[in-house]
């Protein structure tokens, strides 16, 4: 009976993961692409390959092939080119607006683009996203290595499905974003740092760099831990500033002082789309000193948890956390950012009974938390239904209800993560006074 019981609990889970995934794709391909493709159309708006890969991959190639500078507007317009097929008015679309690509990242991006430069770019956009597909994948067992999670195989893929089905991971793929290149180097940087896998882990990271708004959180972090034992932890920091030395040599080589030419680029991004952090996006100047608090809340908790070893569950919880409160943080937000929550998620699911029985803030906060992340699903599988039995124009602006919660979510998950390393460092102070 209790075996008939397991499987039917297996085979529920299952259904509800393949349910939600598929519920996601169809609106993203029903619901969500012909209402912004309507949107765009009736508001004169450009509608172009909807690639974030393009922009990084023609002004590497300019770069790389032909000596070009990336940054440059006259590069800037041939990125336009060959999304919206002509290059924009000048100022015809004001600041809000994220319509002006451009490359806005560092030189180095061109060697990790590298090969793909000889292909045409059809050809890259279809092997990038199943490239990204593969990683995402691939990032699940690894944030479960360095969890000590050993899952069977079954809930492992079972994961994956949720993980591919999110609204998040798949507008990342449906934009063909670096981002999920980059969070599974981390997952896989964390996983060589909790085997003692130091040389390897600093090169993933250096490579991470691609994107410093995701890694300077996780780096300032290791930084700490470093401290905590020099001498046995150096090697991932001088493997990581060796590659950084050489990734930086080689950009001023193609391209001397892009340093400079790469924050302008950066201040003008910010300029044109005013794009800010997800507590300041909330409550206004007020999300400053929010973010503020949570960063001063994070270095206490890293301080406390310097000595812990790296195969640790403290270790593996501090990062966790630290990834968490960088999706709060970082200076733009998208949904695809919140592929950085997976391992905390991932930790509420494992520490579930713990967190709810620690106090009543936690459960209150879990609740909150599963709310917030369900309705994506729960509202872009009605939206998928629907769309069967009405035309997707009909729809018009529900169909952004999967996406009301992309705000808070990353709000619920760092207010979680940092009561929890709150209660975990008074606890572990509680049981240090009495032993």
């Amino acid at each position: 009976m209790g075996d008939l019981s397991i499987r039917r609990w297996q085979f529920l889970l299952v259904t509800c993961a393949v349910l939600c995934a598929a519920g996601t794709w169809l609106y993203a391909n029903r619901v969500l692409a012909p209402n912004i493709l309507a949107y765009d159309i009736e508001h004169g708006l450009p509608h172009g390959n909807n690639s974030d890969l393009y922009p990084r991959w023609l002004g590497a190639r300019e770069l790389l092939l032909h000596g070009r500078d990336p940054y440059t507007m006259e590069i800037t317009r041939e990125i336009q080119a060959g999304m919206y097929g002509s290059p924009l008015p000048p100022d015809k679309y004001g600041q809000g607006q994220n319509y002006q690509q451009g490359f806005y990242y560092p030189v180095y991006v061109a060697f990790i683009l590298a090969p793909t430069l000889d292909l045409p770019f059809e050809k890259v956009k279809r092997g990038f996203v199943w490239v990204l597909f593969a990683l995402t994948l691939v990032s699940i067992p690894l944030w479960l290595h360095l969890l000590h999670w050993p899952l069977p195989l079954w809930m492992q893929a079972t994961c994956m499905i949720f993980t591919i089905g999110s609204v998040a991971i798949m507008q990342g793929l449906k934009l063909e974003q670096i981002t999920l290149l980059v969070v599974p180097l981390i997952a896989a940087a964390m996983a060589l740092l909790a085997a003692d896998r130091q040389v390897p882990a600093g090169i993933l990271l250096a490579l991470a760099t691609i994107k410093p708004q995701f890694v300077w959180l996780s780096l300032l972090w290791l930084a700490i831990w470093t401290l905590g034992d020099w001498r046995r932890r150096y090697r991932w920091a001088a493997s990581f500033l060796i590659t950084m030395a050489i990734l930086c040599a080689g950009s001023e080589y193609y391209l001397p002082h892009w340093i400079a030419r790469f924050w302008q680029a950066i201040r003008e991004y910010n300029r044109y789309t005013g794009e800010m952090p997800v507590a300041e996006m909330m409550v206004g100047p007020l999300g400053r000193a929010i973010e503020f608090l949570a960063i001063v809340f994070m270095v206490h908790a890293c301080w406390k948890e310097r000595r812990r070893e790296a195969n640790s569950d403290a270790f593996a919880f501090t990062v966790s956390m630290v990834l968490a409160i960088s999706v709060l943080v970082m200076p733009s937000y998208h949904p695809y950012n919140q592929a950085l929550l997976i391992p905390a998620l991932l930790i509420m699911v494992k520490g579930r009974r713990m967190i709810w029985r620690r106090s009543w803030i936690n459960r209150v906060l879990t609740v909150i938390t599963l709310v917030f992340i369900g309705w994506p699903w729960l509202s872009a599988f009605v939206l998928a239904s629907l769309s069967f039995v009405f035309p997707a124009e009909a729809i018009g602006k529900g169909a952004l209800m999967p996406i009301w919660t992309a705000l808070v979510i990353p709000v619920a998950v760092s207010a979680t993560m940092l009561v929890y390393a709150g209660q975990r460092t008074f606890a572990a102070s509680g049981e240090a006074a009495t032993s």
